[in-house]
């Protein structure tokens, strides 16, 4: 398979892409992006000493946009940045080299292009490598690169300080909930919640204005924890406008996903997002999910459905969501 890294060496030369990353009209965004006075994606300080005000603000932003982005945090900024740089550098290698950790058919890990069909539309102007990196005993070192050799070393340090930084959040979003801190997380899959690490690479793309990194979704998680390289990209749908979610650095960005909208019964809102490419610049992005395990069954709560409330979506094995999400078949 043709990756879009050589793709894009390739167009950088004819300053042209293949028809087949052209997105249409009404996909374009340099046709959709909104340029007029738009709120930021709200930032939230975990610093904050007054608890109370974080978990409002988390359950603001949680349920007018679905996004933010927080500071101070707890994940040390050495632990981004050397996630980051391995993840650079195993873009930089030599394509038989990235191919040593290819996805194989029945797997959701490995390096990879995603293979669009004509059904499906327009190509996405990205590869990426997706790994595993907790719990332990899912964990398949396999598709983990050996090159760099750092590469190990690094994700297992960096999914060391996410844990109790997706635990207190999980734990806020409950509280917020006006449930126990932690039936979110039980809800979820408790300590079995899954954490999947997606590198994105964005290559310079010499038609920008009229490709995608990757198409309008939300994510099928329970959250999702994000940090970009510097280069700007994510755009969130607010207001029936697609708007720019703002860089700043050692910033982590929340996304909320599909699974805790279900538990929540619609309380809370899984973001639509997308991205955007740039003409002459990479961007870069590492968002882990965080996932129930495949045979938890995830429904509304009982405390949020009643006859005045009916459920708004039914209950089913993580498994089966996601093979739904994933084939576009309706839930």
């Amino acid at each position: 398979m043709e990756r879009v890294q050589c793709v894009a060496s390739v167009s950088k030369e004819a300053r042209t892409i293949p028809v087949d990353f052209i997105r249409s009209v009404d996909e374009q965004p340099s046709i959709t992006t909104f340029h007029g006075p738009v709120p930021d994606v709200p930032v939230i300080d975990m610093a904050n000493t007054n608890r109370d005000q974080i978990i409002d603000e988390i359950v603001k932003a949680s349920q007018e946009w679905g996004i933010f982005q927080v500071v101070n945090h707890g994940i040390p900024p050495e632990a981004i940045q050397q996630l980051q740089r391995v993840g650079k550098e195993f873009f930089g290698l030599p394509q038989e080299e990235k191919e040593k950790v290819a996805m194989v058919p029945g797997q959701l890990e490995g390096y990879g292009t995603k293979i669009t069909n004509k059904q499906e539309g327009s190509k996405n102007w990205v590869d990426f490598l997706f790994n595993n990196i907790w719990p332990p005993l899912q964990i398949n070192h396999d598709f983990w690169p050996k090159n760099p050799p750092e590469y190990r070393n690094a994700n297992e340090e960096y999914a060391k300080h996410m844990i109790p930084l997706v635990d207190q959040l999980l734990e806020y979003l409950s509280l917020g909930l006006g449930l126990d801190g932690n039936v979110l997380k039980t809800a979820s899959g408790g300590d079995d919640l899954r954490y999947l690490l997606k590198i994105n690479y964005y290559p310079p793309c010499p038609c920008a204005d009229m490709a995608l990194g990757v198409p309008a979704h939300t994510d099928m998680s329970a959250i999702t924890l994000l940090v970009p390289n510097e280069v700007q990209g994510l755009q969130v749908f607010k207001d029936d406008h697609w708007i720019n979610a703002k860089y700043i650095p050692n910033a982590m960005i929340i996304h909320i996903g599909d699974q805790i909208e279900i538990l929540s019964n619609g309380k809370y809102k899984s973001v639509l997002h997308r991205t955007t490419v740039k003409k002459d610049e990479t961007r870069m992005s590492w968002p882990v999910f965080c996932e129930p395990p495949a045979d938890t069954v995830i429904g509304p709560l009982p405390q949020f459905v009643s006859d005045k409330n009916p459920a708004k979506f039914k209950a089913k094995k993580f498994k089966d969501y996601q093979y739904c999400k994933l084939n576009k078949i309706p839930q």
